[in-house]
């Protein structure tokens, strides 16, 4: 395997928040689209005409896009590294959205077909899942031990940013200005976030690059690489099916409080941006007190079981309501819209840590391979939720759309933080071990 070597001129250490910048740049501009464009699903569904199988469809194919493309990536990460990668893959989905502008988009008298649709969600999804692994290498190879949580939640932070980003601009560019606007604000995005990643996406120097001997790698890594190691598996797994009930709420979300809420698109507007919000700030905050007290596995079984509660409760409520909330009933809306969004943010807070936990089993030097099959996972979720969603809604309705949820995140604690103590003991020594090696090597 090889690697580029790092930039001509030294780059001093603080350079890394730069670098750090530039991917939490890069994957909020790819965000916007993702976790935006299922912002817009209602007027996605007038526009285009589509029924509720066909939208879950569509908008699972951009999810579907990512995780094909994830794992190849994360391969070639490791092995071109963060620089190319993110300057290839954003520069090419920039190209794909503008061409969405052009050709996809509904005008007055013109629908586009599904498959121009489809296709074109479709493509930007499998060349915008570069952005993950690479970025999260770059949070690998310039941040030490015990900075990696933070630095990683603060990555993470913006997958929520971008969402809030296109629940509060999406909607209004394609209301008011329509899809093609709407398309090219994404073009637009992802080359500003493409000239970022030019200016200060470097290889760290050799002093502070991860070392296979003295890294984290030494105490945690698997040798024999992230593919064949079950430990890794099971946390891809873990991570992976805990986002279903999060991609139910960022999918779905805004029909159910249409549909069956009767909210207003300002209160739906609001309550979507309220949500991303809050998840970047607890996003913010998991990964800097789970990098104090170096207790990861716990924090995710609690941030899981709460899970499994709130959507449990959703479910209830939503059940005792009956077939839809009355017009007058406008107590009973709020709170519905409170316990969706307060639901979404606690499944939506454990993403650093996790990626965190993730990233420090496999190694600095082989965690773009294992965050894209973590991005494979979730993203293969990512296409399944929506796409199964109406199904559930034709079945038994939206009760069994959020007990579904409360489901999967029932599954998904003990694969993610498991209570045996030899595996848990050794994931949050993990960084402990790996501070002392960095700090005794500078």
């Amino acid at each position: 395997m090889t690697h580029p070597a790092p930039s001509p001129t030294p780059l001093p250490p603080r350079h890394r928040w730069k670098v750090l910048s530039a991917g939490v740049a890069a994957n909020a501009a790819f965000s916007v689209a993702f976790s935006g464009i299922p912002m817009t699903a209602v007027l996605m569904r007038s526009g285009y005409q589509l029924d509720n199988a066909t939208l879950g469809l569509v908008l699972g194919l951009m999810g579907l896009g990512i995780a094909v493309s994830e794992l190849p990536w994360g391969l070639l990460t490791d092995r071109w590294g963060d620089r190319p990668v993110l300057l290839l893959g954003l520069g090419a989905t920039a190209l794909a959205l503008a061409a969405m502008a052009l050709w996809a988009a509904p005008a007055a008298g013109h629908v586009p077909g599904l498959g121009l649709l489809g296709g074109g969600l479709l493509l930007v999804g499998l060349l915008g899942g570069s952005v993950n692994g690479a970025s999260g290498r770059a949070v690998m190879t310039w941040f030490a031990a015990g900075e990696r949580g933070l630095a990683m939640s603060i990555r993470q932070t913006a997958v929520p940013l971008g969402g809030a980003v296109g629940a509060l601009v999406l909607p209004w560019l394609a209301l008011h200005l329509g899809f093609a606007a709407l398309y090219g604000v994404l073009a637009l995005l992802c080359a500003l976030s493409a000239g970022m990643a030019w200016a200060w996406v470097h290889e760290p120097p050799p002093e502070r690059g991860a070392r296979p001997a003295t890294a984290s790698t030494s105490s945690s890594a698997p040798r024999t690489g992230p593919l064949r190691d079950a430990r890794v598996w099971r946390i891809v797994a873990g991570i992976g099916i805990l986002c279903a009930p999060q991609f139910a709420v960022l999918s779905f979300g805004t029909v159910f409080l249409h549909d069956f809420g009767h909210a207003g698109f300002a209160t739906i507007t609001a309550a979507m941006v309220t949500l991303q919000v809050g998840a970047m700030a607890m996003r913010v905050w998991s990964g800097r007190w789970t990098d104090r007290r170096g207790n990861r596995p716990a924090y995710l079984r609690a941030c899981g079981s709460l899970s499994v509660a709130l959507f449990a409760l959703l479910a209830l409520l939503v059940f005792s309501t009956g077939a839809q909330v009355a017009a007058e009933s406008q107590a009973l809306r709020i709170a519905l819209v409170v316990l969706l969004g307060v639901s979404g943010i606690c499944v939506s807070a454990w993403h650093g840590v996790a990626y965190t936990e993730l990233a420090t089993l496999a190694g600095a030097a082989r965690a773009g391979t294992a965050l894209g099959m973590a991005n494979t996972s979730v993203f293969l979720v990512c296409f399944v939720t929506p796409f199964s969603i109406p199904h559930l809604m034709a079945a038994q309705g939206w009760p069994l759309v959020w007990l579904a949820a409360a489901g999967c995140a029932l599954i998904a604690v003990p694969l993610l933080a498991p209570r045996a103590p030899s595996t848990s003991a050794g994931a949050c020594q993990a960084p402990k071990s790996a501070k002392t090696a960095l700090s005794r090597s500078t």
